[in-house]
């Protein structure tokens, strides 16, 4: 039987990029650290892959970008989308002022298995497996003072100075605080499924808009992860059409992958992404801080979800690491994470439902770019190859990205 009660110093619910990194720098910096993830192990398909040249140079400050690279994985130089008959290229990393000048496409378990594999040399990191958290644990006055989560072995309480909630869109977390979220909305979401890689498959364009279809293709090496972009709740109308269709759709807008369409057998191989885009107006109360996912959903446009919840991670270890160390977090700590990334957020957020609205809606819709010329935008970018790199940087590095600053305790060896 577990204890049912544990104590630390910050407890973080949810082990995906924003908890696990948020883990390590913290755990590096003296603070000692529980990490709380439901599954038993970090192997779920179709979450997301990119890292960004800003998480990279976060790995590089670390000194462990060569370690990273080492991993399988495959690079992009640049961005290159279809578009009707137009082959764009939209943004170049090339010129960016980082180590690692590429976005880097990575099975996001090796990634989170490779932090893992650092926090742990940690003294003060845990990172307690197959633990579902439930509920907030508050106090007379009503502070948070910790959570409760299930376990094989029974429920568990985990009393803490500090909780984070970095457990994603669906954070149970923010719906137990009653934080109020602003709803920005999204026309869209995104159907999953992969067919398989071959050693000869040349790298076709990022996505596709073609005839009112818009798909996604990613390469994970062995396979090919494909996304389809549908109308936001439009999957019982695609799968009303029936697998044929869908697989007929697919083969129309990637023809050099149509003799693999018949890999996806039925629609237990395609899974749906509810595309949601939010934020939390307060993303703390005492006691709580929520980040990542948790404190502002992203849409996929652009990629940036996983690199805007790893900002978080460090800004929020840069800024509370003394705090914690000191036993002494106030709400104007915790005000100060959301202080400094609010305007990176709502500027990201601002920018994707733009996207959203002016072209992917527009080709979900049938009428992107399929009879008239591209947009003026689009057209300079691709007359004015030195335009790439403003894209090429707001993709790539984000608004004000984040350096790490919190302290180094010396690991296990």
């Amino acid at each position: 039987m577990a204890d049912p009660t544990l104590t630390t110093q910050c407890c973080i619910a949810g082990g995906g990029p924003a908890g696990m990194l948020l883990g390590l720098l913290l755990a590096r910096a003296g603070v000692e650290v529980k990490v709380l993830e439901k599954h038993a192990d970090f192997l779920r398909d179709f979450r997301g892959d990119t890292l960004h040249p800003s998480t990279l140079e976060l790995m590089h400050e670390l000194g462990w970008l060569d370690e990273l690279l080492a991993l399988p994985h495959s690079e992009l130089l640049d961005l290159r989308f279809q578009i009707g008959a137009h082959l764009l290229t939209v943004g170049d990393f090339r010129h960016l002022p980082t180590h690692a000048r590429y976005l880097v496409l990575m099975p996001q378990w090796d990634l989170l298995d490779f932090i893992a594999r650092k926090a742990a040399l940690y003294p003060g990191f845990q990172l307690l497996r197959r633990t579902e958290v439930t509920d907030l644990v508050r106090d007379g006055k009503g502070q948070t003072v910790g959570v409760r989560a299930r376990t094989p072995e029974g429920p568990l309480e985990v009393r803490a100075s500090l909780v984070v909630a970095a457990d994603g869109r669906k954070s149970t977390l923010r719906e137990q605080s009653g934080l109020k979220v602003k709803v920005l909305g999204a026309p869209m979401d995104v159907l999953w499924f992969r067919v398989s890689r071959r050693p000869e498959d040349l790298d076709p364009p990022l996505g596709r808009f073609v005839r009112g279809e818009f798909f996604l293709l990613i390469n994970r090496r062995d396979q090919w992860q494909c996304g389809r972009v549908i109308r936001k709740g439009g999957i019982e109308s695609v799968q009303a059409r029936g697998l044929d269709a869908f697989r007929a759709d697919f083969s129309k807008s990637m023809p050099f992958l149509a003799d693999r369409a018949g890999e996806v057998t039925s629609w237990d191989d395609v899974k749906l992404l509810t595309v949601r885009v939010d934020r939390l107006r307060t993303w703390y109360q005492p006691g709580l801080l929520c980040i990542g996912d948790a404190a502002h959903a992203m849409s996929p446009v652009g990629g940036v979800g996983i690199n805007l919840a790893v900002q978080d991670a460090v800004a929020t270890a840069n800024l509370l690491a003394g705090p914690l160390l000191a036993r002494n977090v106030t709400t104007r700590d915790l005000r100060r994470v959301q202080q400094r990334r609010e305007l990176p957020t709502r500027l990201t957020q601002r920018a994707q439902v733009l996207i959203q609205n002016r072209v992917v809606e527009r080709s979900l819709q049938g009428r992107a770019f399929n009879t008239g010329g591209l947009p003026l935008t689009l057209r300079l970018l691709q007359r004015i190859p030195a335009l790439r790199r403003i894209p090429g940087r707001l993709i790539g590095l984000g608004v004000r990205p984040e350096h790490i600053h919190s302290p180094a305790a010396p690991p296990l060896h």
